[in-house]
Order: structure tokens, then sequence, then C-alpha cells
């Protein structure tokens, strides 16, 4: 078995997980639930902010007392990472913000999905260049988690605004240094992919190949939607070295979760190509 069979394998795997169809509900530790949109928190506090069923307008509990966040994943989420991760920052961010601001009141919850789109955010702003905008989320994220301090993707954010006049070994080293194993996977992910990019732009195709591969090989559970940018791009580079039964592999197991996204039809693209 080859080591891209292998790394296939194991993103099937993750691919194949269900998913939960319902809205967003918080859920109590007694087993209770409540609508998301039904809510506001403040002070610690969750209040009851309209009528749904077993609680009324201006009942209040503390914080303390919800469990989880439960409900399916907003599906616009995969689609503005996909956008960020083709250069698409902008309409990534057209998608982002209303996600942020629906699932803002949930951010200190676990299970939420404001963090992720806080943080793809972050990373919109900061390939745009807008330090100020990408420096305030990252301080609203690390105040939503403030037992972990700084969240690491302050420092992804950093790296990614780094000027362009900047050295192609300085940047290159400040992505390289956000791929440490104290770091999470999504982190890592995300400057590996973007690290992989540099050294492509830089005609080191054997290095970036390397780095492509190594997003899903080593951060699976970074998130399935870069794992499969990162194997499109990975495949574009072997169909270049004349790998074509590799590439093909490749683009079939990115295609596998990245469909309703801008990288299907990349995908799509590459593969009629190496037929």
């Amino acid at each position: 078995m080859t080591s891209i069979t292998r790394l296939v394998a194991a993103v099937l795997a993750l691919s194949s997980a269900p998913l939960i169809a319902s809205s967003a509900q918080l859920v109590f530790q007694n087993g209770r639930s409540v609508p998301l949109n039904a809510v506001d928190i403040a002070q610690d506090k969750v209040v009851i902010k309209a009528a749904t069923e077993g609680f009324n307008p201006g009942q209040a509990f503390p914080l303390a007392a919800v469990s989880h966040v439960f409900g399916e994943r907003p599906p616009e989420l995969n689609q503005a990472i996909a956008l960020l991760l083709v250069e698409k920052p902008q309409d990534a961010i057209a998608k982002l913000e209303p996600v942020a601001a629906t699932h803002r009141v949930s951010a200190k919850i676990a299970g939420n999905f404001w963090t992720e789109s806080a943080r793809a955010l972050l990373v919109a702003y900061a390939l745009m260049g807008d330090a100020a905008r990408a420096t305030q989320i990252g301080k609203d994220i690390s105040d939503a988690t403030p037992a972990q301090g700084s969240d690491p993707f302050v420092s992804l954010g950093k790296a990614l605004l780094m000027s362009s006049s900047a050295s192609f070994e300085d940047r290159e080293m400040a992505l390289k240094d956000m791929t440490t194993d104290n770091l999470p996977a999504d982190v890592a992910a995300y400057a590996t992919f973007f690290r992989a990019k540099l050294l492509k732009e830089q005609k080191k195709n054997t290095e970036a190949l390397q780095a492509y591969l190594s997003v899903p090989g080593l951060f699976p559970s970074g998130g399935l939607i870069i794992n499969a940018a990162a194997e499109i791009h990975a495949a574009s580079l072997l169909e270049i070295l004349n790998r074509r039964d590799e590439a093909g592999v490749l683009v079939k197991s990115a295609l596998l979760v990245c469909q309703e996204t801008i990288l299907a039809d990349q995908a799509n693209r590459l593969l009629e190509s190496l037929k």
C-alpha cells in the first residue's frame, strides 16, 4: 500500500462520520434544550428572549447549567473555507460574517460553531492584509476562551499578515513555526497549506508537494475541506511529474468531501485533465 493510498483511506474514515441534522440548540445539563436563536447570554447567564417549548421570556439560568451546543454544522463554513483556500477571502467573509453573528451568543459553550467561523474570518482578513480586523477577531476569540490565553490563530494571523516585501525565508519560517506538535491540528493544517503555497510560488515543487501531502497526512483532524484543497494542489503537482494515477486517487478523495464548494469545480476540472 503506497503512502498516498494510506492517506486516502484515512480521509475516507473521517469523511464517513455522520452529521446531526437539526438547528442549533443549547443543551442543558439536565437534558432539556432550547433553540440558540431564542436566547441571549450575558454576565454568565442564559436569558430566554423568545417563548419556546418549556421556556418563557425572561427566564434566566446560570451559564454553567448549559452542557453544549447541539446541531448541524452550518454548510456555509465549508463553502467559506474553500473560498479562503482558492484566494477568494472577500467572498469567504461574505459567508462567514452572518454565521459568526448568528452563533456569537454561544461562543463560550462547548461544541459551538462560532469559534470555527471566527477563526476562518481571522484567516480571511489576514489574507486581505486587514491587520486591524484580524487583530480584533483574535481578541474576541481569546476572550471567549480565557483559560487557554491567546488563541493560537492569533499567531497564525500574524504570520499570514507578513508583508510580501518580507523575504521568502522569513515568511516560510513564520508559517513553519506554526506546525509544532503542541499546536492544534487546524492551526498546523492552515499553516502547512499556506507554507506549501509559498513553496510552490518559488518553484520549489518537490518541497511544496511534501507540504501539501503533510496537511491530510500529519494533521488529518485539521479539517476535511483543507485536506481536500491540499490533495487537489498535490494532485496538480503530481500531474506535472506524470504521476497521473496517484494524482487521480487524490482528486477522487478530495471530491468525497468538497461537494457544494468551489473546490469541487477545481477537482472535476483536474480529474478531466488526468483522463
